[in-house]
């Protein structure tokens, strides 16, 4: 007993100079981790602010899905179309592109006197009249429907008239008669949509978009190869599903109780109103009309070319493939709007300057991928479209024209979305349909 006594006032010391040096030794360690730590995130934060592009993302996902998805639904239905044969294709993708330029073009601008009405209307805090506008900018949709719809019906010595080859104008009218009903549908649908975007409801359009698409498909492939309607069964999926996106959304905004506010029914006095949003109404379509055309032009002019249902095609393949990829940019575009200008209004320039650069880095992340997968998978997109070797083996000798076109398109989409938010000005105009717009004047919290 006595020698353990002895002992242990010499083996405490020690003891405690050990775990003294084990505890350096672990601190010392734990600061190289986090110094390492430190030296990763910086290394991160230069290549792309991971917090900031997340916010973008999530401002942009929402209106990337809604709008590719109604932009889906009639190029769906070109495909299932094409895989009747050439002239199928060339038919159904000279008439997609008529029913653009002289009609969903149209409608969608006769839309856009709702972002200033409503939107104004709804930080107005004058609730009532949102329903009233939505009313009379339907009325106006309606009207204007009846007119294309007699222009579509009769479009075969029209498309004649502009040298467009005979078999390939006779089949687009065709297709463009049984587009008719759906052009009431997408008027009534922009409207809708507009109305609950300058009410900041975004998530809940995505699954009244992706749901419609989704049913599309099985509607066109069932009309398509299940019916003797066949090459008619396409255009008639495309009214059948546009009609259900509007009853969707429509029951949306009845059943809801977060509208009671700003839909109180229908009233008469939304007639009062027709002249004051045709004022608004008739420059915005204009201004739409004139961005679309200058694209669908080009599949007019593939029609002048020698072996015309060839040349319609790739044409018309090409144009709806850079309007897919844009979409996706342009969504994009919007959400650094949004995030430039919120950030200038707090009076946070740099953190502007740094959503900006976030913006352009995702921008060419984003054009990246598009490009990559249509340059190893182009054979695969242009399969959707025919089963014919000659329209692959052509697009896929379109694709680096195609991939160029799209790198500067999207570099373009993304500028002017930043201009506008440097600016402070609300976007007056887009390619798309569907573009999200109000988005532009909501802060941080989606608040107008």
């Amino acid at each position: 007993m006595s020698a353990n006594n002895t002992t242990s006032p010499d083996v405490s010391p020690l003891l405690a100079e050990e775990e003294e040096e084990e505890e350096e030794e672990e601190e010392e360690e734990d600061y190289h981790e986090e110094e390492e730590r430190e030296r990763e995130d910086r290394w991160w934060k230069k290549v792309l602010d991971l917090e900031e592009a997340k916010k973008q993302v999530l401002y942009a996902l929402p209106m990337i899905l809604t709008n590719v998805s109604y932009y889906l639904i009639p190029l769906v239905a070109v495909m299932f179309a094409g895989h009747l044969g050439d002239l199928e294709l060339a038919g159904s993708n000279l008439a997609n592109s008529w029913a653009t330029v002289t009609g969903y073009a149209f409608m969608l601008g006769l839309s856009g006197a709702l972002e200033t009405l409503c939107g104004q209307g709804y930080g107005a805090k004058l609730y009532r009249m949102m329903g009233i506008y939505l009313q009379a900018s339907c009325i106006i949709s309606i009207f204007f429907s009846i007119l294309v719809s007699i222009f579509w019906f009769y479009s075969e010595p029209i498309l004649i008239l502009l040298h467009q080859d005979r078999q390939i104008s006779k089949s687009a009218a065709l297709y463009l008669r049984y587009l008719i009903p759906g052009l009431f549908a997408y008027g009534v649908l922009q409207n809708i949509l507009r109305f609950l975007q300058t009410q900041s409801v975004v998530v809940p359009l995505v699954f009244c978009s992706v749901l419609p698409l989704i049913a599309h498909t099985g509607i066109a492939y069932l009309l398509v190869h299940w019916t003797p309607l066949g090459f008619k069964g396409a255009p008639l999926a495309v009214s059948v599903s546009l009609w259900i996106a509007v009853l969707m959304l429509a029951g949306y905004v009845l059943f809801s109780k977060k509208f009671q506010k700003t839909w109180n029914g229908f009233s008469v006095e939304s007639l009062g109103h027709v002249l004051t949003n045709l004022k608004l109404a008739l420059p915005s379509a204009a201004m739409v009309c004139l961005e679309y055309w200058a694209f669908e032009l080009l599949v007019l002019l593939a029609g002048l070319m020698p072996n015309s249902e060839i040349t319609t095609s790739l044409i018309a393949m090409c144009v709806n493939t850079e309007a897919i990829a844009y979409m996706i940019t342009y969504g994009l575009s919007a959400a650094a709007s949004t995030r430039v200008s919120n950030e200038l209004g707090a009076g946070n320039p740099g953190r502007a300057k740094r959503a900006m650069a976030v913006t352009l880095k995702l921008s060419l992340f984003l054009a990246l991928a598009v490009v990559l997968a249509l340059a190893f998978g182009h054979n695969i997109w242009a399969g959707f479209f025919s089963d014919s070797s000659t329209i692959i083996e052509k697009f896929a000798s379109l694709t680096p024209f195609l991939v160029i076109s799209i790198i500067f398109d999207s570099i373009q989409g993304v500028l002017s979305g930043l201009v506008v938010g440097f600016n402070l000005r609300p976007l007056l105009s887009g390619r798309h349909p569907s573009v999200t717009y109000t988005a532009l004047n909501m802060d941080s919290d989606g608040v107008f």
